[in-house]
């Protein structure tokens, strides 16, 4: 039985470990927002209280935190209650040998940076950010995008292919899997935001709303992102999370900022950009992202929020 460790189990992290422990796997998990660990027990999954305690014993260690930051922290952190080797963070109980699978997205930079850190204790990662949302993620349905040794990629098949119907392997290294997901996430993005502008569109048309989702959703201009977000759109359904504002206003910037690198322009994302981020300073950053048709909308805003913390 593989045994596996898990930090985040959030909208996406928790479905996503389930399909895990359902697999046969042994799986014990944490997550900064210790609500989120409440009920994992009924899924055969034991709760931990760190990251490190998540990783003593286990052969495969699944990062799906909400950012880079949170994940840099989770791994290498430090703090004054540490044990006496001065580190509490996942890597300083991991094994030589095992493997890190970074499966949230955090950019190419950052996992490359903490492959070759883990590389000097021996430690593999395997760069597998994943899409397809909350539903897909219960059923076992997303598409993993991945980036690593062809050894280290094989250890983690088990986990791979418990939360996913398509695994892709897009390039031989930590980076690669980071950078396809931004390919993903442009179109993404800037899809949620033609959503919203469409269906305000419709309304400040005299239109109804309703009537026009149906109409567009069923002719050439139908995409996921209109089927998906539409309804939550049209019907204000935004605390009820599949995924936070915030998070789009994160992956929007690693697309534009992974373009500057490499002097790629990007008007369409950097537009999108900036619409996410006027929804977050209008409040709305830890609404669910449909909740962005509100700017378009022109509603009055909402006390702003600051950046969403705990893991995806």
């Amino acid at each position: 039985m593989t045994r596996v460790g898990w930090v985040g189990v959030g909208a996406m992290g928790r479905p996503m470990a389930e399909q895990v422990a359902a697999r046969g796997a042994s799986v014990r998990a944490f997550d900064a927002n210790r609500s989120r660990l409440d009920g994992l027990s009924d899924f055969g999954i034991e709760p931990v209280g760190s990251a490190r305690e998540a990783a003593e014993g286990v052969e495969l260690l699944v990062v799906m935190t909400a950012t880079p930051d949170q994940g840099e922290v989770v791994l290498f952190g430090t703090a004054e209650n540490a044990p006496d080797d001065g580190e509490v963070g996942a890597v300083s109980a991991l094994a030589p040998g095992s493997c890190v699978v970074v499966m949230a997205t955090v950019g190419p930079g950052a996992v490359e940076r903490w492959g070759t850190r883990l590389a000097e204790r021996e430690v593999a990662l395997v760069d597998a950010p994943v899409s397809g949302g909350t539903a897909r993620a219960g059923r076992g349905e997303l598409v993993t995008m991945v980036g690593g040794d062809p050894d280290a990629v094989d250890a983690a098949g088990p986990v791979l292919e418990a939360v996913s119907s398509r695994v892709v392997v897009v390039g031989p290294a930590p980076g690669d899997g980071q950078r396809m997901k931004l390919v993903n996430q442009l179109l993404c993005g800037i899809h949620i935001a033609a959503a919203a502008e469409a269906l305000g569109f419709a309304e400040a048309l005299g239109l109804d709303a309703a009537v026009a989702f149906d109409v567009v959703s069923r002719g050439a201009a139908a995409s996921f992102m209109l089927e998906d977000r539409g309804p939550r759109m049209l019907h204000g359904e935004f605390d009820q999370v599949h995924s936070a504002l915030d998070i789009f206003v994160k992956d929007m910037g690693l697309v534009t900022g992974a373009a500057r690198d490499a002097t790629y322009p990007a008007p369409l994302a950097a537009a999108a950009e900036q619409r996410y981020l006027a929804a977050r300073r209008a409040g709305l950053g830890r609404l669910d992202d449909a909740a962005i048709i509100e700017i378009s909308r022109g509603l009055p805003p909402r006390r702003p929020d600051t950046a969403s913390s705990g893991c995806e």
